[in-house]
C-alpha cells in the first residue's frame, strides 16, 4: 500500500465507520497518546524498565500502526499529500546529510 492509498483507505474508513474526523487538535492529542504507548513498549522491551501486568498483550506493531493511522488522519485533515511530503523530506535529508553520518566518528567507531 502506498502512502496515497493509505490516505484514501483511512478517509474511507473514517467516512464509513468513524462518522467524521475528530478535530485537528484532538487528533494531535491522540497522536501524542499513541506515541507515548510506543515509548512505553520501547522502554520496557528495549530499555531498562520492567514489564507491568498491564503491559501484557501490547504489541509494538499495533501501536506503531495506531500512530500511522492518526498521522494519516492529520494529513488528510490538513490537505497534505504524505507521499509528496515524504519524498521532499527524503530529498532534503539527502542533500543536507549526504556526508554527515559517514563522517560521524560516533557511528563509525
Amino acid at each position: 500500500m502506498t502512502l496515497s492509498q493509505a490516505q484514501t483507505t483511512v478517509d474511507n474508513w473514517i467516512r464509513t465507520h468513524g462518522v467524521r474526523y475528530f478535530s485537528e487538535l484532538t487528533n494531535t492529542a491522540i497522536l501524542m497518546e499513541e506515541v507515548g504507548e510506543v515509548a512505553r513498549i520501547m522502554a520496557r522491551k528495549y530499555g531498562d524498565q520492567s514489564m507491568k501486568p498491564s503491559d501484557e498483550g501490547k504489541e509494538l506493531a499495533d501501536e506503531l500502526a495506531d500512530v500511522l493511522f492518526v498521522l494519516v488522519c492529520l494529513a488528510n485533515q490538513t490537505g497534505i499529500n504524505l507521499e509528496e511530503a515524504f519524498q521532499k523530506n527524503l530529498e532534503k535529508k539527502t542533500a543536507r546529510d549526504q556526508d554527515r553520518h559517514k563522517n560521524n566518528p560516533k557511528l563509525n567507531g
